[in-house]
């Protein structure tokens, strides 16, 4: 039967002394350890007790005190830099720290979860790397063949980085996150697949799919955030992977001899314009300068006419006289006068023949040095207005 002090039994006396009580309570913990005297063996039942001996009292409160700090230390964390905490309350959503020394009441009342949110997860689709450093793939043929918009199979391999950027979703939207950026990753590059040919996509590559990635995982309130998506690798099964490779190389030619023409076309074309258009610049100028000369032909020939009208005796004589200059100034041949006087004249024949070879030969050097057309051009006018002027000096002496 358990006895209560004076005070709790309604007697008219103040509350007791606290040491009093501390001593009382003492005692009891030390009955119920076995300290006390109820609980030896070698007590005679019979005998009136002796006078209690006071044991010695354990420091309860301070342990108490200590207890209570030991439990209240273990609300203190740490938050990284680059992460954040998440205070849960019964198992709640509280708050959201941010990084330094945070506390939060100890548990069981609350406790805190530190989510690193800059660390870049990897997650792999189609494969699955045998170990680091080793540099082999295991395929997975259930995630990696897709359909083409064109009925054909290919089997792509593309790995999704992924960091968070909510952590309170994070945590409570999700029970596992690969999963379900996996499941996302799938639904995009299958619809992505799904609406391009296969060519395409051997020789293209995959268009970028982070962007519908992201919309579907947001959708999903994940709290992840797809930071890039590369492709691995993109070829047709196995079984029918030689045929594609056929195929391959007979478009690589095709491609290589349109090249090749394009090039040939790019490097003949532009000489033939090139061509062109310096005939048509010499036969414009040809035409100028025949008409120009047809103009001063005409023209000399109304002044001439002028004259001769005015001395026709005059005139017949000098234009004699110049048809002979003009012609015989061509040839390697000396006419001497005999009738003019007996002396004997000296005249350095080999020295007038060089001379005329010589003029010869830099007409002709300077007619090979121009273009064949402009040769032709040039070369024929001068003996057919040299043969015309004779002609007409011939005419006028036979009149």
């Amino acid at each position: 039967m358990i006895k209560f002090p004076g005070w709790l039994q309604g007697n008219n006396e103040g509350p007791p002394d606290l040491d009093q009580v501390m001593r009382d309570l003492s005692r009891k913990i030390n009955n119920l350890f076995g300290k006390g005297g109820g609980n030896q063996p070698n007590r005679q039942p019979n005998k009136p007790p002796s006078a209690p001996m006071d044991s010695p009292a354990l420091p309860v409160l301070p342990i108490i005190m200590v207890l209570g700090l030991v439990w209240l230390g273990t609300g203190f964390y740490i938050v990284d830099q680059g992460s954040l905490g998440v205070v849960k309350r019964f198992g709640n959503f509280v708050d959201t720290t941010e990084p330094g020394p945070r506390w939060h009441f100890p548990y069981p009342l609350e406790s805190a979860d530190v989510v690193n949110m800059e660390q870049v997860r990897r997650l792999e689709v189609g494969y699955r790397s045998a170990g680091e450093g080793s540099g082999s793939k295991v395929k997975q043929p259930k995630e990696a063949l897709m359909l083409t918009e064109d009925e054909n199979i290919i089997d792509l391999q593309f790995a999704v980085q992924y960091n968070l950027k909510n952590a309170k979703d994070y945590l409570f939207n999700n029970r596992s996150t690969d999963e379900a950026v996996m499941s996302a990753a799938e639904t995009a590059i299958r619809e992505v697949v799904g609406k391009s040919k296969l060519d395409d996509l051997l020789q293209k590559g995959l268009a970028d799919t982070s962007e519908r990635m992201q919309i579907i995982l947001d959708s999903y309130k994940t709290g992840v955030n797809i930071t890039s998506v590369s492709l691995q690798s993109a070829q047709p099964p196995e079984q029918v992977q030689e045929a594609f490779e056929d195929v391959n190389r007979a478009n690589q030619d095709n491609q290589r001899q349109i090249n090749e023409g394009q090039a040939y076309a790019n490097d003949i074309v532009p000489k033939a314009r090139g061509t062109a258009s310096r005939l048509l610049a010499e036969a414009a100028g040809y035409k100028l300068k025949i008409e120009n000369e047809a103009k001063g032909n005409a023209s000399r020939f109304e002044q001439i006419l002028g004259q001769y009208k005015n001395a026709p005796e005059v005139t017949r004589q000098r234009l004699f006289l110049e048809a002979q200059e003009q012609i015989l100034s061509s040839v390697s041949k000396v006419v001497v006068d005999q009738k003019a006087g007996n002396s004997m004249l000296y005249l350095p024949l080999d020295k007038l023949i060089h001379a005329t070879e010589d003029g010869a030969a830099q007409k002709s050097q300077s007619l090979q040095s121009l273009n064949p057309q402009t040769a032709a051009a040039v070369d024929p006018a001068v003996p057919t207005d040299r043969t015309r002027d004779a002609f007409r000096s011939r005419d006028r002496e036979s009149r």
